[in-house]
């Protein structure tokens, strides 16, 4: 068998032609290259395009990929942990979590050679978006992923700015990226990391905090805080908590950003929507959404996005974001107008094909969607 023939190898002919571009509104195909395991629980996935593109992203950027699991199409966001300087390929890593369908099904099935479908970059955390003198890198868990391409794309660039990147974690073996993180703090004189864990476990040689990240504790390890740029990406708790920090140490949060993919609104309060009786008309300051598989017509004001009058009308749909980016809320239009002011989350040749992304679509008379 030669090297062309066995997955996930790269063949002569990937080397005999001048890669054009991804283009996210032609490309879709994603091919598995190889599969690293991290920690314990979380591996990182590295993916090259079908045929010889190079992938232009600013570190920080997502991915959404389209996954079919048990019969289901399925939308998950997930930042991609490799840096820009390495344009062939892009990697996403990914904590396997207890019951989660999609996170599972990748450990469990993603393979080198297996094909996946693929929607971006996109996203607006970057550090190239918000340059300063000095940067503050703050994870929890997993969120270290687009911090992670932040950190390789200045060590990689030979970029020595500094850079302090406080990660904090379970226990010592669930901290991600560990030896590659101290190999950069050792190449680079600015650079700078500091763990914190919950316990130490079975680890016998840890010196560093162990606890929960605290004001005091974060003066201690960056005595310099309010001079910097800071970026965090973690568990909602984990960056409320952050944000309760900085905002008890008078901290300017124009200088701060973050990101999460977990985007959750379950309990952010819905304007009342109302059911609407089949062949009833809906009253004039409304617009009447039919959903054709559910058997459901609902109101919604011109104002209102369809997915949270259907959430306010007591209907379960996929979403993940509410901003437009994800794809996970996307949707057959069979009739009907909308606006939609979207955040790259849907292709132009699926706009023209009446696909939607409720989310951030506003109907303008009667919609008829196929969900």
């Amino acid at each position: 068998m030669s090297n062309a023939d066995r997955p996930g190898r790269l063949g002569p002919e990937l080397w005999d032609t001048t890669p054009g571009k991804w283009n996210a509104d032609e490309d879709d195909t994603l091919i598995c290259a190889h599969v690293r395991q991290e920690t314990h629980d979380v591996k990182s996935f590295l993916f090259r395009a079908l045929s010889p593109r190079l992938f232009r992203f600013r570190p920080g950027q997502f991915i959404t990929l389209e996954l079919e699991i048990d019969g289901e199409v399925i939308n998950r966001c997930y930042t991609i942990s490799s840096p820009p300087t390495r344009p062939d390929t892009l990697s996403i890593t990914v904590k396997r979590h207890p019951g989660g369908k999609v996170s599972n099904w990748l450990h469990d099935n993603m393979r080198p050679g297996a094909k996946i479908k693929a929607l971006g970059p996109s996203g607006e955390f970057s550090c190239t978006l918000h340059p300063g003198p000095k940067y503050l890198f703050l994870s929890g868990g997993s969120g270290v992923t687009p911090l992670m391409s932040m950190a390789r794309t200045l060590y990689e660039l030979g970029d020595d700015h500094d850079v302090v990147f406080v990660h904090s974690a379970r226990s010592p073996r669930d901290i991600i990226f560990r030896h590659e993180l101290a190999m950069m703090a050792h190449g680079t004189s600015n650079f700078r990391t500091a763990f914190v864990c919950e316990k130490i476990a079975e680890t016998r040689d840890w010196s560093a905090p162990t606890g929960y990240l605290s004001l005091p504790l974060l003066k201690s390890i960056v005595p310099d805080l309010a001079a910097r740029e800071i970026f965090c990406c973690g568990p909602e708790a984990y960056m409320a908590n952050v944000r309760a920090m900085l905002r008890e140490a008078a901290f300017d949060m124009a200088h701060y950003h973050e990101e999460s993919f977990s985007f959750e609104r379950q309990g952010v309060p819905l304007p009342e929507a109302k059911t609407v009786a089949p062949g009833a008309a809906a009253p004039v300051d409304t617009f009447k959404i039919e959903f054709t598989r559910s058997g459901r017509t609902i109101e919604c004001r011109p104002d209102q996005f369809i997915l949270d009058a259907a959430r306010a009308a007591g209907m379960r749909l996929p979403f993940s974001c509410s901003k437009g980016v994800c794809g996970t809320c996307k949707s057959k239009k069979l009739s009907g107008q909308v606006e939609m002011k979207h955040g790259g989350g849907i292709r132009q040749r699926e706009i023209d094909a009446g696909m939607i992304l409720i989310c951030c679509s506003k109907p303008l008379e009667n919609v008829t969607i196929e969900k």
